[in-house]
């Protein structure tokens, strides 16, 4: 299979990948991943974030803001 199968090209899009080698065995914390998979795990409360029901990312986008929002406002409310 081309490596270029979608149809971009290769200079179109620019990320960088960061690959995480195990060094050791066992368990450990990786840095700043836990606050990401923290707030993955708030999105999955909220029935229009839990599954990808949106077709383009313009769409999802205010709904994320909407829910931060609320969750924001929750824990100031408290």
């Amino acid at each position: 299979m081309n490596k270029n199968a979608i149809g971009l090209p290769k200079n179109l899009i620019q990320i960088s990948v960061e690959v995480m080698h195990r060094m050791e065995s066992g368990f450990e914390v990786l840095p700043k991943r836990w606050v990401v998979e923290r707030t993955f795990g708030w999105f999955n409360q909220y029935r229009r974030l839990s599954k990808d029901y949106e077709h383009l990312p313009e769409m999802s986008e205010p709904a994320i803001y909407a829910v931060m929002t609320r969750i924001m406002l929750r824990r100031l409310a408290v």
